[in-house]
């Protein structure tokens, strides 16, 4: 997309266009499939959220195409639920990327790791439905797999195996659980070989004593997907577990990580604000993290949303290792601030919802729809022609989220 200036910047025509000419169908070992890549140039398959984002924008000019993407996820589906952070629509994987993809073999339709799972999320909102009602019964499918095989105690939270099934890839509050072998650092190959032979089986690698993380954006996503298909509520457990009243922030919980480390010493990144898109996350909570959270300088002085606060000490723009991918340390992303929005009108705080827009708006304008943006400058970063940094339209035009009805006392305890 050209960049220009925000007077004449019309955002639904630009996200339209871009959606559009990242679109691809075709048939592939016996499937249709129907989605828009995330990047032509920088990411050719199918991604798991991204797609589900894509769909939430596409639903506003074409909905049967939104629908077609999700059905496209589904379609990659393995029997027992599962389906991957990546689908290879089209072509295996070359050599170079088949040693950093979790894939068990070249031959795989899919990886065989996660991404937070907003799937049924996005399908009330790009096809409708509450309560299961309306939804494709594969998706129940897929959730029974997500509890199964990643839901490791009776609170119902997911655990992951590796720093990129949070959709967070090299984010520095990953150092702490995995050390050399995080991502984004260079021993990150030998972490996809440790997993690969454990035949990325989250209850197999915690056996192992290998890391595991049950993380906070993953369990959003969790537990809004949850709730979309009529689910008890996960938000009292995601509380419970991970929130500290003391600090009012939200942090990670992991098992047998390389080298513990207390949650007030650990970067400060922007998922501890990703609870606010939760329609049932209490008020005072909420309230608390708007006030001491977001519209701090660490954040507020940034472009919306840096990944890591501006004045902590792990906060970069720098290339990782393997050259042009700057993961999460620090760079603005559209979709955390869509998400954060949400909670922001939630609570009645449009004004500050509308900043955001405002100023995200005045960024794509300049740089263009790209992966992320350079969070004091703003000066776009990463793959061109990015499909959920159209998620500007929803920050501009609001829509009310899908939610299912909860009881008020919930919000109120």
């Amino acid at each position: 997309m050209a960049a220009g200036t925000m007077s004449d910047f019309d955002v639904p025509a630009a996200a339209r266009a871009l959606l559009d000419g990242n679109w691809r169908e075709g048939d592939y070992r016996g499937h249709h499939y129907a989605f828009s890549v995330p990047s032509p140039r920088s990411y050719p398959w199918q991604w798991y959220w991204d797609s589900c984002f894509h769909a939430i924008v596409r639903r506003r000019f074409d909905p049967a195409r939104a629908r077609a993407e999700l059905e496209t996820l589904l379609e990659a589906m393995d029997p027992d639920g599962f389906i991957g952070h990546t689908i290879l629509w089209g072509r295996p994987l070359d050599p170079k990327r088949a040693i950093r993809y979790n894939i068990a073999s070249r031959a795989d339709l899919m990886t065989r790791t996660i991404q937070p799972p907003i799937l049924a999320w996005a399908w009330a909102w790009a096809v409708g439905g509450s309560g299961g009602d309306g939804f494709d019964p594969r998706i129940a499918r897929h959730h029974a797999w997500l509890r199964e095989h990643r839901a490791l105690e009776a609170d119902g939270l997911l655990w992951l195996i590796q720093p990129d099934e949070s959709g967070m890839d090299a984010s520095p509050k990953f150092d702490h659980v995995w050390g050399r072998l995080a991502q984004g650092r260079p021993l990150f190959p030998l972490l996809i070989a440790q997993n690969r032979r454990l035949g990325f089986d989250a209850r197999r690698i915690e056996a192992a004593r290998r890391p595991v993380v049950c993380e906070v954006l993953t369990n959003v996503a969790w537990s809004l997907s949850e709730q979309a298909l009529g689910r008890p509520s996960l938000t009292p457990a995601l509380i419970e577990r991970l929130y500290d009243p003391r600090r009012g922030r939200f942090a990670d919980d992991a098992r047998h990580a390389r080298h513990p480390t207390p949650p007030a010493q650990r970067p400060v990144t922007w998922d501890t604000l990703a609870p606010l898109a939760l329609p049932d996350l209490p008020d005072a909570i909420a309230e608390r993290l708007v006030a001491e959270v977001l519209r701090a300088p660490r954040f507020a002085d940034g472009v919306p949303l840096p990944a890591v606060a501006l004045d902590d000490p792990a906060h970069s723009s720098r290339e990782t290792w393997w050259g042009r991918h700057r993961h999460w340390r620090g760079p603005s992303w559209v979709n955390s601030a869509w998400l954060v929005s949400l909670g922001l009108r939630r609570l009645g705080l449009s004004y500050e919802a509308d900043e955001l827009a405002r100023r995200l708006t005045a960024t794509v304008a300049r740089e263009g729809f790209r992966e992320y943006y350079e969070a004091r400058q703003g000066y776009g970063m990463g793959a061109h022609d990015f499909g959920w940094s159209t998620l500007l339209w929803e920050l501009v035009d609001p829509a009310a989220p899908p939610t299912p009805a909860l009881q008020r006392a919930s919000r109120d305890d």
